[in-house]
């Protein structure tokens, strides 16, 4: 298996071929918000995120605008254990006290956020660290979660928020000025107080508001499944729907999928869940005609 990362052994016929093929995407694009939910394995493995940091300045410098919204649940896991704090889940939120709101603030704000935000200075891209409370960015509420064994009742997690208004004006300023704004889901409320928030809601809602081109989601799966397991490329809001209803679409992706609905629902053109463990398949959605994913069509 040849070293696809080595692209001494790539033909100069071939380069040209594949930077053919881009042009037309790149004209397409040029100029336009593209918003990118970060987690998963792409976040984890060393040579994923070197590579995902390089593809965001890629998109950059050929003139179009992405927006980073990361998630960190494994990092913040790892924080919990070096101080005896097991992480628990109800419904797939993680329950949050002050304690764990702490770790949250410092994993996603600090050590997450910090980590892309250099990497991708490192490989001279020119991005900026934001979390909820910058520009008041995001404002949340606490969320009241249903508790789904008990219709009428509702089960308190803590500080895990809900959005209430997103700001977009600190981004767009960046993005004027050429910075690639990294975001973290971190929320806060009126009165201060901090909150832990899904960050594909965030990446969503963000995508919305920003009246995004392309909100890419990257995921540990390659992306939406029927129930044969086979890979989905092509849906529109309406089949999602209905898988929705049949049960197709179940567990973990559901938050994903409902955030990615919603967005593809209130204007952002296009939709994409890709495979994050797969070496550039940021470019390869944006700037291809091969599907790296599912893509979600608003009609």
């Amino acid at each position: 298996m040849p070293d696809l990362s080595d692209l001494s052994a790539v033909s100069s016929q071939i380069k040209a071929e594949i930077l053919a093929e881009a042009l037309p995407y790149i004209r397409k694009f040029h100029g336009k918000t593209i918003v990118i939910k970060y987690g998963g394995n792409a976040m984890t493995e060393e040579r994923l995120k070197h590579g995902f940091a390089r593809d965001v300045i890629l998109l950059k410098l050929v003139g179009m605008n992405p927006v980073v919204v990361h998630g960190g649940g494994p990092q913040i896991d790892s924080a919990l254990k070096k101080i005896g704090k097991q992480g628990t889940f109800v419904q797939g939120m993680r329950i949050t006290d002050e304690e764990t709101m702490e770790v949250v603030e410092w994993v996603l704000g600090g050590e997450v956020q910090q980590d892309i935000v250099m990497l991708i200075n490192h490989y001279g891209g020119h991005a900026v660290g934001l979390t909820g409370k910058d520009g008041g960015l995001i404002r949340a509420r606490k969320m009241q979660m249903e508790d789904r064994a008990h219709p009428g009742q509702f089960i308190d997690i803590g500080f895990v928020g809900e959005i209430d208004a997103i700001n977009p004006a600190v981004v767009k300023a960046l993005q004027d000025d050429a910075f690639i704004p990294i975001i973290s889901p971190i929320g806060f409320g009126e009165d201060g107080q901090a909150y832990n928030i899904n960050a594909d809601l965030v990446a969503g809602k963000i995508a919305e508001i920003l009246k995004a081109e392309k909100l890419i989601m990257m995921t540990n799966t390659p992306g939406v499944l029927d129930k044969q397991g086979n890979l989905l490329t092509d849906l529109s809001a309406r089949e999602i729907d209905e898988m929705f209803a049949d049960g197709t679409i179940s567990g973990g992706m559901l938050p994903k999928i409902s955030s990615a609905l919603d967005a593809a629902k209130s204007g952002v053109n296009t939709v994409h869940i890709v495979d994050g463990r797969i070496e550039h398949s940021l470019l390869l959605e944006v700037l291809t005609e091969q599907a790296f994913g599912t893509m979600i069509r608003s009609h």
